[in-house]
């Protein structure tokens, strides 16, 4: 029998809310305890850094990989957290493979993952969402018997499941704000347009700004803070009082450009941003932006690709997840 001190039970009954005795029973193996009530009290017990008893240590399910862009966006880490977080829920071992500049490549992270025996591979804004890229590197992969799903950027000649926001909607509801507070001249900074989301950002923000009887400027540049930095000077050369951007770290440019023009924001310029980082409540001026569903978005992705593995296959088609506007104070009235 497992036995730990009363105060290290009463830590971890507090840390995952559920009673002591509840604690005690997932401790010991002890049925009658709900698979979610178990995993929080699991989770519980890692957070508090306390080691699990050998009999809670199962064995992996399998491997699953993950294919991210880059860590440093704040974004890409907060969806691997998430996924990697629900994968071992279900008891399987992330795999995450990271592209860097000069590093490896998408198809050489994937012929890695293969190699180690991955049972699934998820694709985060990987060259699925790249219109020039070559699709047919998915159907090789399909063909190799992995089965994968992939997260943010649709593409039509890909048969497989396909987890994205609703990026026209983001750039909408981001115009509407802005036209809401008066601003008439908006601007988009948003990435290349061979991107799927950068495409479908410009076609949101262009009907929007139709609907709202405002000017419309678009902007693409690097999905980077550079980026940013640089689009903000043709936006406002251009008259624009409000921007909206494709990133939080392109917003946090545009920024840093208005201030060395000697711009206030948000007195002189609306700035939005998408993702939304926890980071944001904390920049200056706090950001507003657009928040991706990463945790409903993740947690798809991951239910969808152990469908597919467990031989349950799910319709090969796009789940599309709504944005979420979280106003802060890089917004304001637009200028007289």
């Amino acid at each position: 029998m497992t036995t730990l001190p009363t105060a290290r039970l009463a830590d971890i009954a507090a840390h995952a809310a559920v009673s002591e005795a509840t604690v005690s029973r997932v401790l010991n193996g002890r049925a009658g305890v709900a698979a979610s009530t178990r995993r929080k009290v699991l989770a519980a017990l890692d957070v508090l850094g306390y080691e699990r008893p050998v009999r809670l240590r199962q064995r992996s399910a399998g491997l699953v990989g993950l294919v991210i862009p880059e860590l440093t966006n704040p974004i890409f880490p907060a969806f691997a957290q998430i996924i990697e977080q629900a994968l071992s829920g279900y008891g399987y071992t992330p795999v995450l493979g990271t592209q860097q500049p000069g590093g490896a490549t998408e198809d050489e992270l994937v012929d890695q993952l293969v190699e180690r025996g991955v049972s699934g591979i998820v694709f985060l804004s990987g060259l699925h969402a790249d219109l020039s890229a070559d699709p047919g590197r998915y159907t090789r992969l399909a063909g190799r018997g992995v089965p994968f799903v992939l997260v943010n950027g649709f593409n039509e000649h890909v048969s497989a499941p396909f987890v994205s926001p609703d990026d026209r909607d983001a750039a909408a509801i981001a115009v509407r704000h802005l036209a809401d507070l008066g601003h008439r001249r908006i601007g988009l900074a948003v990435g290349p347009l061979r991107f799927v989301p950068s495409r479908r950002k410009a076609e949101g923000f262009a009907d929007a700004v139709a609907t709202a009887g405002v000017e419309g400027v678009v902007q693409h540049t690097l999905f980077t803070v550079e980026g940013g930095y640089a689009a903000a000077g043709a936006l406002l050369d251009q008259g624009c009082t409000g921007i909206v951007c494709g990133s939080d770290l392109m917003a946090l440019g545009v920024i840093r450009a208005a201030r060395q023009r000697g711009v206030r924001v948000p007195e002189e310029l609306s700035v939005v941003g998408y993702d939304d980082s926890e980071l944001n409540a904390f920049t200056d001026p706090p950001l507003t932006t657009v928040r991706q569903p990463v945790r409903a978005m993740a947690n798809a992705a991951v239910h969808t690709l152990l469908e597919e593995i467990g031989g349950s296959p799910v319709p090969h088609t796009e789940f599309v997840f709504a944005p979420e506007m979280v106003v802060r104070g890089s917004t304001a009235q637009a200028p007289s």
